[in-house]
């Protein structure tokens, strides 16, 4: 079979999820997944507008490009995927992965860290966000931000 990727047969006993496509069409799948405005981004970026508060999206000037930075409150906002910063991974669900993508998520995560701890040397309040929580709790998630922004508002219930 030219194209399909061979299971990894880990020596502990657990099973490898394995690729089902050629490595072309996988390429071209990877191809097709957003790094910016993702409908989360999207979604809470029109709930911060709606607010009246003002931002940069995708901020080149900062460490780590913040999905949304808010300059003059010097506060830096993350929309992160679940599965490519480790959120909500099992370490059941991560011995099925092979060693590449344990090995990507952990390089995420770590790189996560060290942005949040180069952004709060330069001043900078950091807020990260996964998907799901942006998409089901979009209010709440926007209060947070919002007092982050403009310290002393507080959301009407």
């Amino acid at each position: 079979m030219v194209g399909i990727i061979a299971p990894y047969r880990p020596s502990d006993g657990a099973r490898a999820m394995t690729d089902v496509f050629s490595a072309e069409k996988r390429s071209w799948i990877m191809s097709r997944v957003r790094g910016t405005d993702t409908k989360p981004e999207v979604t809470l970026r029109r709930e911060l507008w709606r607010r009246g508060l003002r931002f940069r999206k995708s901020y080149a000037r900062l460490p780590g490009r913040p999905d949304i930075a808010f300059t003059r409150a010097r506060v830096a906002v993350f929309v992160d995927g679940e599965f490519w910063h480790g959120h909500k991974l099992s370490e059941e669900r991560m011995q099925y992965m092979t060693p590449y993508w344990q090995q990507k998520i952990a390089r995420n995560v770590a790189r996560d860290g060290r942005v949040n701890a180069e952004l709060k040397d330069l001043g900078w309040s950091v807020l990260r966000f996964g998907e799901r929580d942006v998409l089901r709790r979009l209010n709440q998630v926007a209060d947070e931000i919002e007092e982050q922004v403009r310290p002393g508002t507080q959301a009407f219930i």
